[in-house]
């Protein structure tokens, strides 16, 4: 088995790849105990930090499903949008418009759109961040210098879920790590992302690059 387009997108584009890579299905997703009061505290303090998070760039470093490491240029606009723009020689941008995911290779020419509800990074480019309500937190870790959240859409439009992990002093978005319906997971480490604001809407508008109509002739 190897990811699927689908799974690309669910994994905010993991690179294609040809060939079999193995991929762990995502076993039935035991009951959640309730949150400890000091669990539910960091899940409310990364929520915070989260909704005011309207506007920031910064650098990212992927590695996908077969360790295949990759890097480029982040910008987050919540609600909803954000841009994944990677360095040669990858092909790829990716950008979330606030209604859909859009994933241009210019390599392989191709160009696929999902419903940004069907990934989990809706679950964080919210307009109103709230883990407490339609979003199930199954897992919160306590790391060496910060905490991870583990969380799903509670009403299961998307698919797999996201590790979310924030430093503790002072309290930021480092990275992220999606885990899809397939178990295929591509994890995202971030560097230097930064408040800003006066983002172009521009950034923001991925249209479908390839012509409209290829192989015909003009006569």
């Amino acid at each position: 088995m190897r990811p699927t387009r689908r799974s690309i997108a669910l994994g905010l584009a993991a690179l294609p790849v040809t060939g079999s890579v193995a991929g762990p299905a995502l076993a039935a997703r035991p009951a959640i105990a309730p949150l400890s009061a000091e669990d539910r505290a960091l899940v409310d303090k990364a929520a915070a930090y989260l909704q005011d998070l309207t506007e920031a760039k910064g650098r990212f470093v992927q590695t996908d499903a077969r360790g295949t490491m990759t890097q480029g240029a982040i910008y987050l606009k919540r609600p909803g949008k954000a841009r994944f723009a990677y360095e040669p020689p990858s092909g790829l941008l990716v950008v979330a418009d606030g209604a859909n995911v859009s994933i241009a290779d210019s390599r392989l020419k191709t160009f696929d759109r999902y419903p940004l509800m069907a990934t989990p990074l809706s679950i964080f480019l919210a307009r109103q961040i709230r883990l407490d309500k339609g979003v199930v937190v199954s897992r919160v870790s306590r790391l060496a210098d910060g905490f991870s959240i583990t969380a799903r859409d509670g009403k299961r439009e998307a698919e797999g879920e996201i590790t979310l992990t924030f430093s503790n002093d002072p309290v930021a978005l480092i990275g992220w790590a999606v885990t899809d319906a397939q178990g295929f997971s591509t994890r995202i480490r971030l560097a230097s992302l930064e408040k800003t604001s006066g983002l172009a809407p521009s950034l923001f508008v991925l249209n479908d690059p390839r012509p409209k109509n290829p192989g015909r002739a003009k006569m």
